[in-house]
C-alpha cells in the first residue's frame, strides 16, 4: 500500500516488490539471528497479541505463535506476504502500511518491528502508530543496524561506498542509513510518539553472517536489497566495480575454513507506552 505518492515510498515498494523472492534465500540467515533478542527483550509471553509490522516473510509472527502468542503480520509489498502466507499458513497477515495501521486503538500488547523502521519514510510516525495500537502498558520493540563504529558488516560496505561512490544519483530520500543510533535520540523520538522513555531499553547484539563466498556481501547489496541495491544500479560500471573490489577485499579478513564469518550489529530497542 503506498501511503500518499510519497516517493521514498514508492521506491521502497517497488524494490520490495521486487526483490521479495529473494529475500528469503539471501538475507533471512542474517536478520532472522535477530528476533530472539527483539522477542526476549520485549517480553513476549503467551496469550499476548502480537502485531508484527513489516513482517516480511512472518518470522518475528512465527517465533512468536512458537511462544504461544498470537500474531498478526502486515507488510506493504504482496509479494512478502504471499510468502509468509505460504510458510506460515496458520498466521493473519494483512496488507498495509506501517504509518497508518488499520488496526484500532489498544488493539495489541506488543508491537515488534525487525528492522523495518529504516524502510518507511517516516519512522517517527511509524512509531506513533505503533503506540496507538498498543494496550496501555504495552511495548513495543524493535531493531535497527547498528553503525559503521560498532558493525563490521557497515563498515565495509560504507567504506567502499564512501571511497568510490557517485552520492548524487537522483534517489528518494529516505531516513538514515543507521536510524536511532544513539541512545538519547531514539529516546525523545519515542517519547513524543507516546511513550515511557525511562522504560526504554536500549542493547547492541551482534551475530555471526556465515556467508559462502567473499563475493555473497556484494552480490546481495546489488542484488537482493532496497537502498544500497538503488545506489550501486546508479553508478558506472567503473565505480561499481572498484566498489566490489574494496567489499571483497575486505571480506577476506573474515575467512575461516571454507567460508566466511561476518560480524553484524543491531541495536535492540524496547519500550513501554505511557
Amino acid at each position: 500500500m503506498k501511503s500518499g505518492g510519497n516517493d521514498f515510498t514508492t521506491f521502497e515498494h517497488a524494490g520490495w516488490e521486487r526483490v521479495a523472492d529473494k529475500y528469503d534465500s539471501v538475507w533471512s540467515s542474517l536478520t532472522r539471528q535477530f528476533i530472539p533478542h527483539l522477542i526476549s527483550a520485549a517480553q513476549v509471553s503467551p496469550g499476548m497479541s502480537v502485531l508484527d509490522v513489516a513482517c516480511g516473510p512472518g518470522y518475528v509472527s512465527a517465533a512468536a505463535k512458537e511462544l504461544g502468542a498470537v500474531p498478526t503480520g502486515i507488510d506493504f509489498s504482496e509479494g512478502m506476504l504471499a510468502i509468509a502466507k505460504e510458510m506460515f499458513p496458520g498466521i493473519s497477515f494483512v496488507q498495509g502500511d506501517a504509518q497508518d495501521l488499520p488496526f484500532g486503538d489498544g488493539s495489541f500488547d506488543r508491537v515488534l518491528i525487525n528492522f523495518g523502521l529504516l524502510h518507511v519514510a517516516r519512522p517517527e510516525k511509524a512509531c506513533t502508530e505503533a503506540c496507538r495500537v498498543l494496550k496501555s502498558g504495552g511495548r513495543l520493540g524493535f531493531t535497527v543496524w547498528a553503525g559503521p563504529e560498532k558493525n563490521a558488516g557497515a563498515k565495509i560496505v560504507n567504506d567502499a561506498i564512501e571511497a568510490h561512490a557517485e552520492l548524487d544519483v537522483g534517489l528518494p530520500e529516505g531516513p538514515p542509513h543507521y536510524l536511532y543510533g544513539k541512545r538519547e535520540e531514539c529516546r525523545k523520538v519515542l517519547e513524543q510518539a507516546g511513550f515511557d522513555g525511562d522504560s526504554m531499553s536500549y542493547e547492541t547484539r551482534t551475530v555471526e553472517w556465515h556467508v559462502p563466498t567473499a563475493s555473497y556481501f556484494f552480490e546481495a547489496e546489488h542484488n537482493a536489497g532496497v537502498r544500497t541495491a538503488g545506489l550501486l544500479a546508479r553508478q558506472s560500471p567503473q565505480k561499481l566495480q572498484a566498489i566490489r573490489i574494496v567489499i571483497d577485499n575486505e571480506m577476506q579478513r573474515y575467512a575461516s575454513g571454507n567460508e566466511f564469518v561476518l560480524p553484524m550489529a543491531a541495536h535492540v530497542v524496547v519500550v513501554a507506552k505511557s
